[in-house]
């Protein structure tokens, strides 16, 4: 009983001795990501620094454009895969900045920078996780890593350009700011183009037809409308009417009012069925500029999931957009930093987050049996 006592104390010793080199490491490399600018499109100096930190670590790298992935050492493909993606692309600074956004600034516990909540902290918890599962002889499944690009904006060149070289994917763990918390689902996105036509004619007759009273029957229908199907966890589908242009000068009845429309849609539609209740219902020509962004969720009998409520996490709906809407196999979105610090300005993560989110992600994923 002793000399297990002792055994015991011994490998709890290695296992922080590892973790708190884990996160140094993950640490160092949050640091030099937020030092340079990567910018949707411009993530070229950010992917040199992955796959060099990588390579550092013993780990052949692949690259694409701006994406860098990597499996583990041990890869067996009679086994399931696990991906652990998170993007290293950033949106651009606004106005109110009050600190230098590409000084990684540690400060009351905290790290600043540009990226360092949404998603650095999460991609380099992954990194680090990764990191620690990559020798492993005896994992149940396969681990693949992807640091993707234009995350942000929801392009083509990040993780759908790599998606057919990353293997059979069972599963992803997608890095998002959610407080290590799990966001079971989350929300698609539909942008609307809608176009209503009339005649144009002198305003001071009556000529014409005003292309502003055909449109607002359907900017109304827009705001009040109520789709029956509500979400367990994302609640209804939403719709704003966010921008509307028509008219060329005041004497003159306008022809076309064009006016913009988001959709966030939940896990009770699919795009082309929210899409064709809005064609149906409205009178102006309804365009989409893309039906990729689908929203997604997760049984909560899972057994992802209930690796994630054993260890005191609560699962949750998320009305943000990720790469999650664009990976076709179940998924789930967590990591450390909080959802409503993305974006902003004087953006930072607390250090101790970035400790807990190596340390749960750690657990999590040595507790999931396919």
């Amino acid at each position: 009983m002793v000399e297990n006592k002792y055994s015991n104390q011994i490998n709890t010793l290695a296992e922080n001795q590892q973790l708190a080199f884990l996160y140094q490491e993950a640490l160092g490399l949050l640091k030099d990501l937020i030092a340079v600018p990567s910018f949707s499109r411009e993530e070229n100096q950010t992917a040199d620094l992955i796959n060099n930190f990588l390579v550092r670590h013993g780990i052949p790298a692949q690259r694409q454009l701006n994406n860098i992935w990597a499996f583990n050492q041990h890869y067996n493909p009679a086994l399931p895969t696990i991906l652990l993606n998170s993007h290293h692309d950033t949106v651009k600074p606004n106005k109110g900045w009050t600190k230098d956004p590409f000084f990684p600034l540690e400060e009351d516990g905290k790290l600043f920078g540009l990226g360092s909540n949404d998603a650095g902290g999460c991609l380099v918890s992954l990194i680090a996780t990764f990191l620690y599962f990559y020798p492993q002889k005896d994992l149940r499944y396969n681990l693949v890593l992807a640091a993707t690009a234009e995350e942000e904006i929801s392009g083509r060149n990040g993780i759908e350009r790599i998606w057919p070289d990353l293997g059979n994917i069972q599963f992803a763990l997608v890095g998002e700011p959610t407080e290590m918390h799990l966001a079971v689902a989350e929300k698609g996105l539909l942008v609307l183009d809608c176009i209503a036509t009339g005649k144009s004619g002198h305003a001071a007759r009556e000529e014409g037809e005003n292309a502003i009273y055909k449109a607002l029957p359907d900017i109304n229908w827009f705001q009040t409308y109520q789709f029956p199907k509500v979400s367990e966890y994302l609640g209804p589908v939403k719709m704003s009417v966010t921008v509307i242009q028509a008219g060329t000068q005041h004497n003159v009845v306008p022809d076309r009012c064009s006016f913009t429309v988001d959709v966030r849609v939940t896990d009770s539609y699919t795009n082309e069925e929210v899409l064709q209740i809005i064609q149906e219902q409205v009178a102006a020509e309804v365009t989409p500029r893309s039906t990729r962004l689908r929203s997604s969720s997760i049984d909560n009998n899972s057994k992802i999931v209930q690796a994630g409520l054993a260890l005191g996490r609560r699962t949750y709906g998320s009305p943000t957009t990720s790469d999650q809407a664009l990976i076709p196999v179940a998924s789930l979105k967590m990591g450390p930093g909080d959802s409503a610090r993305s974006h902003t300005a004087d953006e930072y993560i607390y250090l101790r987050e970035l400790e807990e989110g190596i340390d749960l992600y750690i657990r999590l994923l040595s507790q999931v049996v396919f």
